[in-house]
């Protein structure tokens, strides 16, 4: 029986990016340099891309300001999700114009020169599939791109990286209707394979190592066309969303709509009153 595996490491050398830059004969230049020392380092066919998505916004020229950070951030966002005050300011977490809900809009002023911010690809599923058709084309063989962003989770301390644009990868596997080890029916297991791979790649990228690109080698199942189904994909629609809102809002809302009953006299309520009188 094959014993199931997969690794994982960094691409060093890629150099400081500038808006401009071209990022595929950066990072092709950079793998073909770190082969020279290792060989097993060089592209294989069925190999995936891991990429942080402040490369491909520097390179995109998402660069502004970071005086107006704050002008940035609204324009970036559709919906507040929750708000909280704190001592140093204002904490947000929005949705994005991206579907993406996060704090600030994933406006980030880290690893950037002092006085810069940067914002977010525009499209990322469309960044990540100009770079998969790019390092096909240069490497001649079949590879996926994922770009990341490091996310906050409810209920979990601190941050993860997920996938926010994809191409030439599966990025969910689908159970439902199959079984379990057992043969147990599956009926919500739904693997967000994409997540998965960001979240193993920043183990050798991590947030200050200067390595912003990692290879994940072992996992060639998952690599398919350049126009599968992206990262967008992955957002939860409203229907779906069990948590919508923070709690502060949430508390709001229910305010609101029981000072809009009590004016109405009783004869207005919210969906979830109406659904225990039916």
């Amino acid at each position: 029986m094959r014993v199931p595996r997969y690794s994982v490491w960094g691409i060093t050398g890629i150099p400081e990016i500038d808006a401009g830059d071209d990022l595929v004969a950066l990072i092709a230049d950079a793998v073909a340099a770190q082969a020279v020392d290792d060989a097993s380092a060089a592209i294989e066919d069925g190999d995936i891309l891991v990429v942080t998505s402040k490369i491909v916004s520097k390179a995109e020229g998402c660069q502004f300001s970071a005086a107006d950070r704050d002008k940035a951030i609204a324009a970036e966002t559709v919906r507040v999700v929750a708000e909280r005050v704190h001592p140093g300011g204002v904490t947000q977490i929005v949705e994005t114009r991206h579907g993406l809900i996060m704090a600030a809009a994933g406006i980030d002023t880290s690893n950037v020169p002092d006085g810069i911010a940067l914002r977010l690809p525009d499209d990322p599923d469309a960044s990540a599939r100009r770079l998969c058709t790019g390092l096909r084309e240069r490497f001649g063989v079949r590879l996926g791109i994922v770009i990341t962003d490091t996310f906050g989770r409810p209920w979990r301390v601190g941050q993860t990286d997920v996938a926010i644009g994809a191409a030439g990868v599966i990025v969910t596997d689908d159970m439902r209707g199959g079984v379990d080890a057992n043969g147990r029916p599956l009926q919500v297991t739904i693997t967000v394979l994409a997540d998965e791979l960001a979240g193993a790649a920043d183990l050798v990228k991590g947030k200050a190592s200067g390595i912003p690109v990692a290879v994940v080698r072992g996992l060639s199942r998952l690599v398919t066309g350049p126009d599968a189904p992206g990262a967008r994909t992955l957002v939860r629609s409203v229907d779906d969303d069990m948590f919508r809102f923070g709690s502060a809002e949430a508390y709001r809302l229910g305010y609101d709509a029981a000072l809009a009953e009590m004016r109405d006299g009783g004869q207005t309520s919210s969906p979830r009153v109406k659904q225990k009188q039916d």
